[in-house]
């Protein structure tokens, strides 16, 4: 006659391996969470899925006739191109990194009824960004032909930037989600982090015009300048980056998310108890 399993909790093995081991048992609730918030996202919208090309295209148009014309920043190819290869990149990053703390403080009341990894939440808002940069990246395709950027097999190389982005903001979501539980001001205080890392990141003026004495914060220290570069790379500037530009971008990405993924993982098991 078998033997019933019995749970040993002192058998189990470290937090952040038995996130990882529950986030691919289930991985179809993720996907399902991802499909919620997409198909909520653009539920009785008249415009539906067109507002994730058009928010990006409006803010491209903006920025353009601001700086392009009033200051005059000067950029190898069009600054339309340049901008909206930035912003999409930083779109993705804030909206991600913002809704990976939201889920878990509003859906943390499923902690108490329920077991689901607390990464879902997390991991879930990292697919919900990749659909909605999918869609985004349309428009940009018709920007750079419309500009006259060249395009090449480069382009190809888009997915890779974009996992690191997405293990970079992955890590940093899980870490800013993690505060927020025991602190419910850091949800405010991002807002405003966010928008200053945005202007303090070459994204709407070219990193040239960036004063020498501000370059080793805006550039050298500042993890997003080296993932939304790598990214703008194959799409902007057509050509595949060097060793020298993708290292720093690996580095920031594996980093944050190792991180992220050990601070939330060891945590995780005072959310319900917090939320």
């Amino acid at each position: 006659m078998a033997r019933e399993a019995v749970y040993d909790s002192a058998r189990r093995g470290h937090p952040a391996v038995e996130e990882i081991r529950g986030a691919i048992k289930y991985r179809h609730l993720i996907l399902q969470l991802v499909r919620r918030d997409v198909l909520t996202r653009y539920k009785r919208s008249v415009l539906g899925v067109a507002w994730t090309l058009l928010n990006p295209l409006g803010m491209m148009v903006v920025l353009t006739i601001a700086f392009s014309n009033i200051f005059r920043f000067q950029t190898p190819y069009s600054y339309s191109a340049y901008v909206l290869s930035g912003l999409l990149a930083w779109t993705f990053f804030a909206q991600t990194t913002t809704a990976a703390m939201v889920n878990l403080v509003w859906g943390g009341g499923l902690l108490n009824r329920i077991y689901i990894p607390r990464s879902s939440f997390a991991l879930a808002a990292i697919g919900t960004g990749l659909v909605n940069l999918a869609l985004a990246t349309i428009p940009l395709l018709f920007i750079l032909l419309y500009a006259r950027v060249p395009i090449n097999q480069s382009i190809f190389f888009l997915p890779v930037p974009v996992i690191l982005l997405a293990g970079f903001s992955l890590g940093l979501g899980l870490f800013i989600s993690t505060l927020a539980v025991y602190f419910p001001d850091v949800a405010e205080m991002y807002q405003i982090i966010v928008t200053a890392w945005m202007y303090l990141t070459p994204i709407i003026y070219p990193e040239e015009v960036i004063p020498e004495q501000f370059r080793l914060w805006i550039t050298t220290l500042n993890p997003m300048y080296y993932l939304i570069h790598l990214f703008r790379l194959p799409v902007y500037y057509a050509r595949l980056p060097t060793w020298e530009e993708m290292l720093p971008a690996i580095l920031v990405s594996i980093v944050v998310l190792c991180a992220g993924w050990w601070f939330f993982s060891k945590k995780s098991d005072e959310f319900a108890y917090r939320i």
